[in-house]
């Protein structure tokens, strides 16, 4: 049986918010006072409207049981072509450092990376993000079979050190920008770089909150072992942001520093 939503405002408001934030992010790049202004309303608006909405979700899950196994099903669906819209997003970005490092321009030296870029080493600071991302796929799997068994406190433990890895690569992350002997507007391989790890970075963090929600929703006790869907998608989306980084880290930091 599928459950049809009570009338909601927030689809309305969050299109609201998506107005704002774009108009003005445009203003703002057109030197536009209001542009920064019209940016944080967007934000504002964008973040309350998911905070809300999200709260609404749970409570017909958890609280009024309308979440059935079809309803479920549903929402399985919808997740998982969410995810390979995140895959074409990421391919067409990935297409192009392959198609500026298999025909690279003459302005570069005609070869990958150009001769001006210093690049960074892969064996040092991206290396240890990818034991630590490694690291977090598993304690995030072991957190998921802590729970399917019951034992909640482990599963508290285990997700919370998830949490506390992805934080930790993002930190790191940051000051891998920082060292870095160049920026994103040093050309081709400058922007490519900075668009798919910046990119990549977002959805850690994305990842990140997701995980704790489901944290802070198991101390509130509505999180069930049978009845986790929300979890189950942040573990999920935490596996997608596992495997774009080691492709990033094959084609980004070993093959474009050949």
């Amino acid at each position: 049986m599928f459950h049809l939503v009570d009338r909601s405002p927030w689809p309305l408001v969050s299109a609201f918010g998506a107005f704002f934030l774009t108009t003005g992010l445009v203003f703002f790049m057109h030197r536009v006072e209001v542009g920064l202004f019209l940016v944080f309303l967007g934000l504002i608006i964008i973040l309350g409207t998911m905070y809300v909405w999200w709260r609404d979700v749970i409570r017909e899950a958890a609280y009024q049981g309308n979440h059935t196994s079809a309803v479920q099903l549903g929402l399985s669906m919808g997740f998982i072509l969410f995810v390979v819209s995140e895959i074409m997003l990421f391919f067409a970005f990935f297409w192009a450092v392959f198609h500026s490092s298999l025909s690279p321009a003459i302005v570069g030296g005609l070869v990958w990376p150009p001769y001006d870029v210093a690049t960074l080493s892969a064996g040092h600071m991206p290396f240890l993000n990818t034991v630590i991302l490694l690291t977090s796929s598993v304690t995030v799997t072991a957190a998921h079979n802590s729970l399917l068994k019951g034992d909640v406190k482990s599963f508290r433990i285990e997700l919370a050190f998830t949490v506390f890895l992805g934080l930790l690569f993002e930190a790191l992350q940051l000051m891998e920008y920082a060292e870095a002997p160049f920026n994103i507007s040093d050309g081709i391989y400058g922007s490519t770089f900075y668009t798919l790890t910046g990119l990549h970075g977002m959805h850690v963090f994305v990842g990140a909150l997701f995980l704790l929600v489901a944290l802070f929703r198991s101390i509130k006790g509505n999180l069930l072992v049978d009845h986790h869907l929300g979890f189950e998608f942040a573990v999920w989306y935490w596996h997608f942001v596992d495997a774009v980084w080691i492709f990033l880290f094959g084609f980004i930091y070993i093959w474009g520093t050949w």
